[in-house]
């Protein structure tokens, strides 16, 4: 059911250069729809940028708030008009507009209004109005944030997936951005641990609309964690992500979260932009230590150097939230987390079929971090033609995984 202020608010967070600030000042000033019928009448204007010429200042370039409440996906924009916002609204039916995105599963909420998450009332740079589709209510669970790189190794993502399945059977709600690399490695190892008893649920924080999948490859992420967790985005729906909605998107990350787990970071990027809001908000960074030599670890390994503490498996985050559970026991799909290593079997693989003494020796040299063939090579003495036979067994039994011609164990 549509709240009465509701597509007004979603109206007001579409004009063209109205900020978070700027909403909010207006809807604690106003209700929506006195601060609506303010915009059509003049009254509410864009505040003049520095630098700006004299009464430019509601002569924003924008694009019709009717364009981004209804454009359907894939539909060619307008030609920006320079217009004021007074004549922008004079031509916008907000209840109208809203109504195409209920239709679509998409609510709104903001500060002072049921379903506004509590971690953000007093969060420095608050959302002005956050839309939302799922089950908002899993914001209400401890929420840990697992982020990093794109570029992401293959053991990167493994601890990922791990993390991020762990944590959501412990009843652990698992924020990220949904990107590639480690963000769809901890919210798809999410999925896999959530069940209908959960109130948890894995929580997307998008730069776009949540209508508008970004990257598209992630649609179908997108769609089961809308349908198991949330999806939410300050971004008006129709709206697609813009380069400079990351940054200010990586701040709401941060808030919601009571502890942020890089998992892999190169010396820069939005990850680490994501530890540095959280750390500007008093909230608790951790990292997961990485091969020293490895691009992908740079900068989540200087984070470690700079003393926020290691994270190692889910325990090592729970601790850090303060929850204990009553028993550590072996890690299944769904169940609770393991302090054992990674992948680690009841015997230490001893007694796996189709692995001989010859299989442990090259198994060993190949390792849990991603691995040249020359160096294991080197590791294992073994001569090229023989160890790639091997590798080829143990790749074909589950064993170990390669890319990019790098080898590693893979857990199970």
């Amino acid at each position: 059911m549509t709240a009465s202020g509701d597509p007004y608010v979603a109206a007001l967070a579409a004009l063209p250069g109205m900020g978070p600030a700027s909403l909010r000042r207006a809807l604690q000033a106003w209700t929506p729809e006195d601060a609506w019928e303010r915009v059509k009448a003049g009254e509410i204007t864009r505040a003049a940028r520095p630098g700006s010429a004299a009464g430019d200042s509601t002569r924003p370039r924008l694009v019709e708030v009717s364009d981004g409440l209804s454009r359907p996906l894939g539909h060619a924009r307008p030609r920006p008009a320079r217009r004021a916002w007074s004549q922008i609204a004079a031509q916008v039916d907000p209840p109208v507009m809203w109504e195409r995105s209920v239709a679509r599963g998409i609510r709104v909420t903001w500060p002072g209004q049921p379903g506004y998450p509590a971690a953000l009332v007093y969060d420095p740079e608050p959302p002005g109005a956050l839309f939302w589709r799922g089950r908002i209510e899993v914001l209400d669970q401890p929420c840990v944030a697992l982020v990093g790189t794109r570029r992401a190794t293959p053991d990167g993502r493994s601890v990922a997936y791990q993390l991020g399945r762990d944590l959501t059977a412990a009843g652990i709600s698992v924020v990220s951005g949904l990107a590639l690399g480690i963000d769809g490695a901890a919210h798809t190892g999410a999925l896999r641990a959530v069940s209908d008893a959960h109130l948890a649920g894995p929580v997307g924080v998008a730069a776009s609309g949540v209508d508008v999948a970004y990257p598209r490859r992630h649609r179908q992420l997108w769609e089961e964690v809308a349908s198991r967790g949330a999806m939410v985005s300050e971004t008006p729906p129709g709206h697609p992500a813009q380069a400079w909605r990351f940054p200010a998107r990586n701040r709401i990350i941060a808030g919601l979260s009571r502890v942020v787990v890089v998992v892999e970071s190169h010396q820069s990027g939005g990850s680490l932009i994501t530890a540095e809001a959280a750390l500007a908000r008093g909230i608790e960074v951790r990292a997961v230590p990485g091969p020293v030599h490895s691009p992908a670890s740079a900068g989540s390994n200087q984070l470690l150097y700079d003393g926020p503490g290691p994270v190692r498996d889910a325990w090592d985050v729970l601790d850090a939230l303060g929850i204990i559970l009553p028993k550590r026991q072996a890690a299944t799909d769904g169940g609770a987390p393991s302090r054992r290593g990674p992948g680690a079997l009841p015997g230490e693989l001893r007694g796996h079929e189709g692995l001989d003494a010859e299989g442990a020796a090259l198994l060993e040299a190949v390792g849990w971090r991603p691995t040249s063939l020359n160096q294991v090579l080197e590791r294992s003495g073994m001569e090229l033609a023989r160890a790639s036979q091997v590798l080829e067994r143990l790749e074909a039994s589950g064993l170990v995984m390669s890319e990019s011609g790098w080898w590693a164990r893979r857990p199970p």
